[in-house]
């Protein structure tokens, strides 16, 4: 049995949480909180990251995308009569599209909007240190544009084809959902101007993987009425 040390509102952890259920390994759960850098986790994993995923084999991988990377080259177990996943499917240039997406979520993506966002908006609220720190007003302003730029991207990629990255669901599409899943939790989300975004949203939030997302409840920090809805 594997164990994934994680955190349930990181994007990253997000993402692999999803790519661990699409594939259908067992996996048990630690949680670990981000800004507390503990010296037991920060001897597990020196640079501070989430997610570490152990194997039961005693096998130490750390960050989103060497899990990735490592997932994608295990076959999934998946029953005779349904349909594999696979997180990096197609040709090179099919993968190498997809690596280009994941690197546009997991990084563009979360320079721009979604770290600065999760700091403002929650775990400023989290740390017991900084409980009377306010949002900064003139930071998610500017970062909420910056996300409606990255929405009307999604709407863009979700217009041309069946999943971001192509015909198949890959590991660009739970990235993605990584990080607006997070950004829907805090109500950021303004899906009513991106119809086909939201519409691939309804989809990938629909599928059995998205469930345990759906539950996760930040102490404090309740999401809006529509975050566990699936025909928000």
């Amino acid at each position: 049995m594997s164990l994934l040390t994680h955190y349930r509102l990181c994007p990253f952890s997000r993402s692999i949480r999803l790519a661990l259920a699409e594939l259908q390994l067992p996996v048990e759960f630690a949680e670990e909180l981000p800004w507390e850098w503990r010296p037991e986790f920060l001897a597990l994993n020196p640079s501070g990251d989430l997610p570490v995923l152990i194997r039961g084999n005693g096998v130490i991988i750390t960050g989103s995308y060497a899990i990735s990377e490592y997932l994608g080259e295990i076959e999934p177990h998946t029953p005779p009569d349904e349909i594999a996943t696979t997180l990096f499917s197609g040709d090179n240039t099919a993968r190498a599209e997809i690596r280009r997406l994941v690197d546009w979520f997991h990084g563009k993506l979360d320079r721009e909007v979604t770290r600065e966002m999760l700091r403002e908006r929650l775990h400023s609220r989290l740390r017991s240190e900084l409980v009377s720190q306010a949002p900064d007003v003139d930071l998610i302003r500017a970062l909420r544009t910056n996300l409606r730029y990255h929405l009307s991207y999604v709407n863009h990629l979700a217009d041309q084809r069946r999943w971001l990255a192509g015909d198949a669901l890959s590991f660009a599409d739970l990235a993605a959902a990584g990080h607006l899943s997070c950004l829907d939790y805090l109500g950021e989300v303004p899906w009513e101007s991106y119809p086909v975004a939201r519409e691939w949203y309804q989809r990938i939030k629909s599928r059995p993987s998205f469930r345990p997302l759906l539950v996760d409840r930040c102490p404090g920090v309740p999401p809006p009425p529509h975050y566990d809805d699936l025909d928000f």
